[in-house]
Parts: structure tokens; C-alpha cells; sequence
């Protein structure tokens, strides 16, 4: 199977090349540049309009991981790259497939939970109505999925991610950086939901989702157990051997928020999710809990083989 990855030159977009280049799969990076310690081969396309690059879909799987760190200040400036960033390389994606005598075989089409916008304490599923904001969160996803609507492919899934949590990842290190820094406390109330799952429950979703002729439409990708803030506070500083750490009120949060040049929102907002979909297929998480997964990634077993192989 050849399987082509948009934005498959990030943290996640690596894992998912290697995954299935493990597996005997011919992988194909689409990059804006090419980077020449990544042992996939890369094809370069500027993220907008189609190009030779558009060959290389023919008969093959396509990942759209393309877009921007959500991780930056909510300005309007960074709230429309957020956007372009998506939505652009879909646009484009989508114009490539049309062109091409046979529909793609499954187009995979990255989105996020935060489409959901605050969704407070409800219970999160496929069937739960998408917010309208905030702008930085719903505002970016819901055009997001609606670029890739209507694509030329035999079969299209949307898989609406919480946190991947993975070793040198973004996320994990923020979260593990900052517990370290004895600022592990709960973030505002703590009673907001984190969403998470695991790189290898994120991996293995991938290609259950791939190998499953079945699944089709929006998916939840996310543990079955979200935790609340104050609990995942809690489980990182046990992990990581700090002492109770104070609270971190919602002021001071925006303060520091602003001097990391990051989003409050991020911590302060939440969702409940739960994948109904892949446990209704039958799909089984190697880490369903929060704990189980923290313990996993603290002993390295998690890391990504490229950074092993660099050391």
C-alpha cells in the first residue's frame, strides 16, 4: 500500500511515516522543504496549488496532517495562520484528487476535538453538536473539516484528536516542563476535561481506521478515559517525583500565557470525549487510563525510534 502524508514532516506526521514504513507500506512525504534526516522519501509542494506532487496520489492512501502549532497567542494575525494552514493544503489536496481518473482509495482528514469549543462537563461523542468559537479552537476546525468535504475518494474518515501524548512531543514536554518546574498544580478550577491519547493508541487507531473497510466519516481519536485537569496535575507530579504543587489561578494563568506566547485557552478549556465509534468497532487501547499511559511514557518504551537512533 502506498500511503501519501501531508504535514508529514512534523512530530506526528514522522510518526505515522514510520509506523507504516515498518509495516512494509511505501511512504511519500508531501514537505514544503525537504529535511534530509528524515529517511522517507519527501516530495516538496508549497501547501496552495497543485503541482507534480499531485501524481503521487494516484491509487494512494492520503493523510492530511497539514496546519500550524495550535500552540501561540490567540491574535487575529495567528488565528487566521492557524486557518490558512489547514485549510489551504486542503484546498489544494482536494483539487489534486479531483483530477485523477480513479477516486482515492481512503482520504484520513486530521481535525480535533476542539471543535467542540469549552464543551464544560457534557460527555463529548460523535453525535454531539460542534461549537461555534472560540475562533482560535471551533473557528479553525469546523473550516478545517469542511475543506476536505466532498473529496474524490472512495472513503474519507475525520479523526477528531485529543492531545497526542508522546516524548518530545510539544504537548508532553510543555506538560512535563512545567511539573518539573514546580508549577504542577491544577490550572483555574481543574475540573476542565483533558482529552489525551497515547502515540501508540494514536498509531494503532491510524491503522485500524486504514485497515477497516467499515469505518467511515468523523471518529473520535482519544483515550476512553478523560481525566480532569486536577487529576492529570496530580498523576505528572507522582510521575515525576514533585511535591504538591499550588493551584494556578485563571489570572495568573492569562499573565503567563502571555509571557510563553501561548494560549490560555489551552489549559483553561476542556472536553469530555470519548470514542464511541472505535470501542462500538471493537477497537482496544493498549492505555486506556491516564496513569497506565504516564507510566509508559516516563520509561522511554514510547520515544520515537528516530530520536533513539540519533543518540
Amino acid at each position: 500500500m502506498k500511503v501519501v502524508i501531508a504535514g508529514g514532516t512534523g512530530s506526528l506526521g514522522r510518526r505515522v511515516a514510520d509506523d507504516m514504513a515498518e509495516r512494509g507500506h511505501t511512504v511519500v512525504l508531501l514537505a514544503r522543504t525537504v529535511r534530509p534526516e528524515i529517511v522517507h522519501r519527501q516530495v516538496e509542494w508549497n501547501g496552495r496549488t497543485v503541482g507534480e506532487w499531485a501524481t503521487e496520489l494516484d491509487g494512494a492512501v492520503l493523510v492530511n496532517l497539514a496546519g500550524a502549532l495550535v500552540d501561540r497567542r490567540p491574535t487575529r494575525r495567528n488565528i487566521e495562520l492557524l486557518r490558512r494552514s489547514r485549510v489551504e493544503p486542503t484546498q489544494a489536496l482536494v483539487e489534486a484528487a479531483a483530477g485523477l481518473e480513479a477516486p482515492l482509495p481512503l482520504w484520513v482528514q486530521m481535525s480535533t476535538l476542539a471543535i467542540y469549543g469549552d464543551a464544560g462537563q457534557d460527555e463529548v461523542d460523535e453525535g454531539h453538536p460542534v461549537a461555534e468559537g472560540p475562533p482560535q479552537m471551533a473557528g479553525v476546525a469546523r473550516p478545517w473539516e469542511a475543506a476536505a468535504a466532498g473529496a474524490n475518494a472512495d472513503r474519507q474518515i475525520v479523526l477528531r484528536t485529543g492531545v497526542v501524548l508522546d516524548p518530545g512531543a510539544p504537548a508532553f514536554e510543555r506538560l512535563s516542563k512545567l511539573t518539573k518546574l514546580g508549577l504542577g498544580g491544577r490550572i483555574g478550577r481543574g475540573d476542565q476535561w483533558v482529552s489525551w491519547i497515547h502515540i501508540e493508541d494514536f498509531l494503532a487507531a491510524v491503522r485500524f481506521v486504514v485497515e477497516e473497510p467499515s469505518m467511515a466519516g468523523v471518529l473520535h481519536v482519544t483515550a476512553p478515559e478523560p481525566i480532569q485537569n486536577r487529576d492529570m496535575m496530580r498523576e505528572l507530579r507522582k510521575a515525576m517525583h514533585r511535591p504538591w504543587s499550588p493551584p494556578t489561578p485563571s489570572l495568573l494563568v492569562h499573565v503567563g500565557a502571555f509571557a510563553m506566547r501561548t494560549d490560555p485557552a489551552l489549559a483553561l478549556s476542556g472536553r469530555r470525549g470519548v470514542p464511541r465509534r472505535l470501542l462500538d468497532a471493537g477497537f482496544a487501547f493498549e492505555h486506556p487510563t491516564f496513569p497506565d499511559a504516564l507510566t509508559d511514557l516516563q520509561d522511554g518504551r514510547a520515544e520515537d525510534p528516530q530520536v533513539r537512533r540519533a543518540r
